[in-house]
């Protein structure tokens, strides 16, 4: 038997007269704001604690990096502080510490820091990056922000 026997045609009943109408809905992005999200999405790249820890070791390890690989080492540090820095105040619901604030504040200066043509000074960069990396990865950890590499 199908369903419309059961359910008369005239069944629908109109709202009342003086009820004000439901205001339509609008899309909570135009089309360039649905570009500027599908570009974000693209360029996203997934946070790999077991990699930071790899360049954690590389600069702060018991030998320096080498000469060749200093240069990228840097960026991919730099861009571990920015990851993480973005972790860390990304959600209103789940406000940073004052230590990963402090953190963040430490970070940013040596992220804009050009890289010195110097090889110690550069390893110098390298290590100061790394210890902010460092901290700021534990204090994520601690606060439950990304999970501990298995």
């Amino acid at each position: 038997m199908p369903l419309s026997v059961l359910v008369p045609d005239n069944d629908v009943v109109p709202p009342p007269a003086g009820e004000p109408k439901a205001p339509q809905w609008v899309p909570p992005l135009d089309a360039d704001g649905l570009r500027l999200v599908l570009e974000r999405i693209k360029d996203w790249e997934p946070f790999d604690v077991e990699e930071v820890f790899d360049d954690l070791d590389t600069a702060i390890g018991n030998h320096p990096p080498a000469v060749a690989a200093t240069d990228t080492l840097i960026d991919r540090l730099r861009g571990h502080v920015k990851q993480l820095s973005d972790i860390a105040v990304a959600d209103d619901k789940y406000p940073p510490t004052t230590e990963m604030v402090q953190l963040v504040e430490r970070g940013r200066p040596l992220h804009e820091e050009r890289t010195p043509p110097n090889y110690q000074q550069a390893v110098g960069l390298a290590r100061r990056l790394a210890f902010v990396t460092s901290d700021l990865v534990e204090a994520l950890i601690e606060a439950r922000y990304i999970k501990e590499a298995e």
